[in-house]
């Protein structure tokens, strides 16, 4: 025990990934909330939305992902971020003036790093392990992959740093939107206030959001609020004619965390090696998740027409 104290003093003492140690430190707020929600549903006779294989997946992966996010952070990331940090701009001191300004900067770069993760293939190979669920409840927050650590996706927030924010303040700005987006995974909450509605990022808006119907995929990509997603349009309200289908397109239904966490980066490789022009093979890293040659495409075209002849 004095051997872990040890060494929690010492990563606390050089300038951690305060993400983590924010949403660790969170941790109980986010059973509670669990707990409560889960008596709350139960009570309105919708219990199957917590089977207990899926919550303990889900919990799975966000623990992995935590540890492999504090080892990277530790090893690569911060380093990386400091040598950024010499490179800025200005230098931000943390007020109540200066705070809202890095709330606010972190919720514009995250809209573009969320609608990257699904409309870039590289990095939907992670974030395709948290839509890959069937339900909605907030343990689904914690459905994480630890392949986040691979993709290069932590450099959507050098811009804030080369703007003069201290790393360590860019992070634990993250987590308060990390933290918010926890408790908008649920089927609890029902519509809000229309102004609510209008402004920020719901649990009405975030359930579309993990909707596999045709309708709500790839919207509403905010973090705390939904006003990006309404500017730059890519907004979808939930339809209740049209209940929220939660997935992926092609369901990976599986509980295994290796596969979870990496069956989308073995088809992306598998696709980018096969045979063809180079431009077209390094185009499955770059290209949105549903993009097939064109090759592909006429030999499904033509598989489409063989079968109406017969």
């Amino acid at each position: 025990m004095e051997t872990i104290l040890a060494i929690l003093q010492d990563y606390l003492s050089n300038d951690p990934d305060w993400k983590q140690v924010l949403l660790l430190g969170l941790t109980p707020v986010f059973l509670t909330s669990l707990v409560l929600e889960y008596r709350f549903m139960t009570s309105r006779g919708r219990s199957q939305n917590f089977a207990l294989k899926d919550v303990l997946t889900n919990f799975s992966l966000g623990g992995s992902y935590q540890i492999f996010e504090v080892i990277y952070y530790a090893l690569f990331i911060g380093a990386i971020f400091e040598w950024f940090h010499q490179f800025s701009l200005f230098e931000i001191q943390m007020n109540w003036m200066t705070w809202p300004l890095l709330i606010a900067g972190m919720e514009f770069f995250y809209y573009w790093f969320h609608r990257a993760s699904h409309r870039i293939r590289w990095f939907w190979c992670a974030h395709v392990v948290h839509h890959s669920g069937e339900h909605m409840n907030m343990s689904t927050a914690m459905r994480q992959s630890l392949t986040y650590t691979l993709n290069l996706s932590h450099f959507f927030w050098v811009p804030l740093i080369l703007i003069g924010f201290e790393p360590s303040m860019v992070m634990l700005a993250l987590a308060i939107n990390l933290a918010y987006q926890y408790f908008i995974h649920t089927e609890s909450v029902n519509k809000l206030h229309p102004f609510l509605e209008y402004v920020l990022n719901t649990p009405s808006h975030h359930r579309a959001h993990h909707g596999r119907n045709i309708q709500y995929i790839d919207m509403n990509y905010g973090g705390i609020v939904i006003v990006f997603d309404r500017i730059f349009g890519t907004f979808v309200e939930e339809d209740e004619n049209n209940p929220v289908d939660y997935g992926i397109p092609y369901q990976i239904r599986s509980h295994n965390l290796i596969k979870l966490n990496f069956h989308e980066w073995v088809d992306m490789f598998r696709d980018a090696m096969r045979a063809g022009p180079v431009a077209e093979r390094l185009k499955h890293f770059w290209a949105p998740p549903e993009w097939q040659r064109e090759t592909d495409i006429n030999i499904s075209d033509t598989t489409i027409e063989v079968g109406r002849s017969t």
